[in-house]
């Protein structure tokens, strides 16, 4: 099930976006096999829904055979997902060049933070450093403040992760047309920036001020913030445009009509000000009600527990369980090829044996792999 369901896609295993990205083409009905670490096996792991919806191999990638394993993999494989280091694949014999030399045909996806080249190819780092280099983080956070940490989401999995995977569909449709495979160099300093673009362009023509907390979409505005209520929730409003604005005051108790006809930023921090106040009366639930069927571009802010519950979540069924797991279902929605619900999360080397008899391996030839260590089994 799911537009994807012809494509195989074989996974070298590693953190954060790279899976993300495999995960998300294995929700659109890839399959996916998870290359791991033959030291994975047996041991737990955490990180459910970046593993679902795959099957899971264990290889030795150190040794010469654990190469061939992986290079008898994509022979038949559509895509190759990988997160190393720059060189790294290359020096464990399936790099790009050799995997192409297998499988002209393959999409060969590369996921690093600082890019394959440049001065700090090699340098260490995590979403926050990407972020940072970015200009992203240096936007977010209070007036005032330092930058606000935007959790991992801008580097990892919305300018990493989520890229790489437009980027081998890209590749995909390109070989519809060539017949040819070919590398994609996903990097996250790229992808956080290209988030940025529309604040680069807002800057560069006077409309974004590089002083966090005092732009329209930074907190700097009233209408455009979040706010604590009665009882020490909060709800976030962002009525940009006029109508919903007026709405907005209208709803608070506020004089609409007078906030309205003076639109001077220079006031902002005063009327946030009256807004909080107003805001400050009301429990975050009471606002719920009073907002109900007000078109103000309002909604309350809700935990990680409240979330999956709201109604409109709980209508749409946004969130399924898995194994014991909440967790948010595929998207987006297809209304010809649906995709299936998720699977539960492999343990590493759970399906090392079917998968190898799928590539032509004998049972004596992976018992022999196993037994020299190239390849682990997860116990039953």
């Amino acid at each position: 099930m799911g537009p994807l369901s012809d494509l195989k896609v074989v996974e070298i295993g590693a953190q954060g976006p790279g899976p993300f990205c495999a995960t998300v083409l294995a929700d659109l009905g890839a399959d996916v096999v998870r290359v791991d670490r033959t030291t994975e096996v047996g041991r737990p792991f955490h990180d459910v829904v970046l593993r679902r919806s795959r099957r899971s191999v264990a290889v030795d990638l150190r040794s010469a055979e654990g190469a061939s394993v992986v290079l008898r993999l994509i022979e038949d494989a559509d895509v190759l997902v990988e997160g190393f280091r720059p060189g790294v694949m290359e020096r464990l014999g399936v790099g790009p060049q050799e995997c192409l030399r297998r499988n002209p045909g393959l999409v060969y996806g590369r996921m690093t933070g600082w890019g394959q080249d440049g001065p700090w190819a090699q340098v260490a780092g995590h979403d926050i450093n990407y972020t940072a280099l970015s200009g992203a983080l240096a936007a977010i956070g209070p007036p005032g403040g330092g930058p606000a940490v935007p959790l991992n989401l801008v580097a990892d999995f919305g300018g990493g992760g989520m890229l790489l995977a437009v980027g081998v569909l890209a590749a995909l449709q390109a070989r519809t047309r060539t017949g040819a495979g070919q590398v994609v160099d996903a990097a996250m300093i790229d992808g956080a920036a290209q988030l940025m673009g529309i604040f680069y362009s807002m800057q560069q023509q006077g409309m974004w001020s590089q002083e966090r907390g005092t732009n329209w979409l930074d907190g700097g505005a009233d209408f455009y913030d979040t706010y604590e209520t009665a009882d020490g929730r909060y709800v976030a409003l962002g009525a940009i445009e006029p109508q919903f604005r007026h709405a907005l005051y209208e709803t608070l108790g506020l004089d609409a009509d007078a906030l309205m006809a003076d639109a001077d930023p220079a006031r902002w921090p005063e009327r946030k000000k009256l807004v909080a106040e107003a805001v400050l009366r009301r429990t975050r639930d009471e606002w719920c009600a009073s907002f109900a069927g007000v078109d103000a571009c309002f909604a309350p802010v809700l935990s990680l527990d409240e979330a999956p519950h709201h109604p409109q979540y709980a209508q749409r069924g946004s969130f399924v369980e898995v194994d014991g797991v909440l967790q948010p279902a595929p998207a987006p929605r297809f209304g010809a090829t649906p995709c299936a619900a998720p699977s539960r999360a492999a343990r590493p080397g759970e399906d090392t044996r079917d998968v190898l008899t799928e590539a032509g391996y004998s049972p004596d030839a992976i018992d022999s792999l196993v037994a020299a260590g190239v390849l682990a089994v997860a116990e039953a």
